[in-house]
């Protein structure tokens, strides 16, 4: 595949997870009802935002690899503080740093990704995740938009069932899916194939978009880190 048609298909998936998912942040802490019957679709706009908050994610993670638009350095940079920016006001700078050393010694003491001291245990690695990235400044911009959006008319229900839960959602969803099986340590576990200390949690083609877009194919991503989300199951089917 060429690189302008990786990145027209790349650019045009973001565009979709991005729009999507700007859409239902906006309508659900701005104009969606919480009363009958209106109540009743909540929980879809809930569990579609939460996924495509993991999509953008993934989006960004591809722009870190060059993967999203290659050989577009400035394109990718863009795109990912877009994505991981409107997310929650990470720096993707310091998420592309952090993921780059990820790569270089995975599931080891340097890796910033790992939980070396309890390699198995999930809450103490996902309270080191979540806290390695989540800090006092995108704290403090979290709190002013929070201001902001409470000013201008949303509410505290609203904005608690379609940005801070959904948020919550999809970080646990990345941790699982993209971080905690493929990289755990753990005597019930498969064990690792090689130097990656990665493994592919195997699941059918749609459960696999579903739960991290195709992220859980983990030690595809790691033998081929330029691959997008996109085409890893067409790489697990070639390597298999």
């Amino acid at each position: 595949m060429t690189a302008g048609r990786q990145s027209a298909i790349g650019l045009g998936l973001a565009a979709l997870i991005v729009g999507g998912w700007a859409t239902l942040h906006v309508w659900g802490v701005f104009f969606q009802p919480l009363t009958w019957p209106a109540v009743a679709i909540v929980p879809l706009i809930i569990l579609t935002q939460s996924w495509l908050g993991a999509g953008m994610f993934i989006v960004a993670h591809d722009a870190m690899h060059g993967s999203l638009a290659p050989g577009r350095p400035r394109v990718n940079a863009v795109v990912g503080q877009i994505c991981v920016g409107a997310y929650a006001a990470f720096s993707y700078r310091k998420l592309n740093g952090s993921h780059h050393q990820h790569h270089r010694t995975p599931g080891q003491a340097e890796d910033p990704d790992f939980h070396a001291a309890r390699p198995e245990a999930f809450a103490p690695w996902f309270y080191s995740f979540f806290t390695r990235y989540f800090g006092g400044r995108e704290f403090a911009i979290v709190t002013a938009v929070l201001i902001a959006y409470l000013l201008i008319g949303a509410h505290v229900a609203n904005v608690i069932l379609f940005w801070a839960l959904p948020a919550i959602l999809s970080a646990l969803q990345l941790f699982v899916f993209g971080t905690w099986l493929p990289h755990r340590h753990d005597q019930g576990a498969e064990a690792f194939a090689d130097r990656h200390n990665a493994r592919t949690i195997p699941m059918p083609w749609i459960a696999s978009l579903l739960t991290c877009f195709h992220f859980g194919m983990h030690h595809e991503h790691h033998l081929s880190p330029g691959t997008p989300w996109w085409r890893l199951p067409e790489l697990r089917r070639a390597s298999r």
